[in-house]
């Protein structure tokens, strides 16, 4: 060592060689690190996995989408119109029930008792009302004959007459006596299914009570309400003049589709605080998959696009420019598109402009794809 640095002092130009050996050498060996790095990005842009579909061509519904509300085709709370006992109920909570099923029974006997007060009124005036009639006519004779003053006559004709109306009169009360009896049995209005019971046996009902007997809904068929813009009222209209709308009610959660209906009802003036139009889809509902209560998306059909290009609208990306998606070029790259997408439903975007039947888009794995970018099928992944 000692006469390595008496060699340098006396040949500095030693000391210099050495120095610059030193530098060439770590250039060489930083460059031949930065060279590699670039190499390997590339490998794996090459090898960018993705999963592709094909862009279709097939007939595409346009439908108006929106949340509703399933309610029944018709509801009626059965209600006392009389004032009585409970003594029976003839039927369990949410059981169906049918057009004149008889759903509760009150205590008729007070009401029979009126009914035979009333009969026996009226039996009574019919036999006074007889009576004043022979007399009539037997005093008709008289007058005739001059037995008997036309003053008593008249009288007799008055008697006669008010007996007449107070028959009438009576027949009147049997008549109400037999339908307040008839009021005792109550009766399903309709088919349906019952709701909660009420009331049970024992119970005093009265006419004027606040609280039904029990309420039933009909559910088939079963109405769907839901509202839509009002700047869609003006198609809806010019649609649904021609033909019958169809309304589709789709499960939220599943996006399984539950009934198939046909749209009923617009109502007569547009929601000026949501700017909105209320109307109802009619449901035969046989499988009973709609419940009242229940909200369901709901899909209005207005005509059908025939030959419109489809693809998965995970595939449409959104950037600064607009949407867009990235084509399969062959099989190994991809190529930037600009689209048009008219409108999504179920998963799958309509393109109005710039995709080919037969191309193919790339619908995972976009977020690591530039134009050029090499990519490679999953599928073919590890091959």
């Amino acid at each position: 060592m000692d006469q390595l640095k008496t060699a340098m002092k006396r040949y500095p130009w030693i000391a210099i060689i050495l120095v610059l050996a030193g530098v060439v050498v770590g250039y060489q060996q930083i460059s031949s690190g930065l060279g590699k790095k670039p190499e390997r990005r590339s490998e794996r842009r090459q090898a960018v996995p993705v999963t592709v579909a094909s862009v279709i061509q097939k007939n595409v519904p346009h439908q108006l989408v929106a949340v509703g509300t399933v309610e029944p085709y018709s509801t009626v709370s059965v209600r006392a119109q009389v004032t009585g006992t409970i003594v029976r109920v003839h039927f369990k909570e949410g059981q169906d029930v049918k057009k004149e099923d008889m759903l509760f029974t009150i205590d008729p006997r007070p009401f029979e008792a009126t009914l035979k007060q009333a009969e026996a009124i009226l039996a009574r005036d019919v036999a006074q009302l007889e009576n004043a009639l022979q007399q009539l006519r037997r005093y008709g004779d008289l007058v005739k004959k001059q037995y008997v003053s036309q003053e008593q006559y008249d009288q007799i004709r008055t008697n006669a007459g008010a007996l007449e109306a107070v028959v009438q009169a009576d027949k009147a009360a049997v008549e109400t006596a037999k339908v307040q009896l008839s009021y005792c049995h109550i009766y399903s209005p309709m088919d349906g299914r019952a709701g909660s019971l009420l009331v049970n046996e024992g119970n005093l009902v009265r006419v004027n009570d606040a609280t039904p007997l029990v309420i039933i809904n009909q559910i088939n068929p079963i109405n769907v309400t839901f509202s839509l813009p009002e700047q869609n009222l003006s198609e809806i209209k010019k649609r649904m003049a021609g033909e019958k709308l169809k309304v589709e009610a789709i499960s939220p959660d599943s996006e399984d589709r539950l009934e198939e209906g046909a749209l009923s009802f617009i109502d007569n003036a547009v929601d000026r605080t949501t700017g909105t139009i209320k109307l109802k889809g009619t449901f035969t509902n046989t499988n009973r998959r709609l419940w009242p209560g229940v909200f369901v998306k709901v899909a209005l059909t207005l005509s059908n696009q025939p030959d419109a290009i489809v693809i998965p609208s995970q595939a449409v990306q959104t950037g600064q420019d607009g949407q867009h998606v990235f084509v399969l070029k062959g099989d190994s790259a991809v190529e930037l598109r600009s689209v048009v997408v008219s409108r999504t439903l179920d998963g799958e975007a309509v393109v109005e402009k710039g995709l080919q039947p037969g191309e193919k888009v790339v619908t995972d794995g976009q977020f690591l794809l530039g134009p050029g970018t090499k990519v490679q099928l999953k599928n073919e992944v590890g091959s």
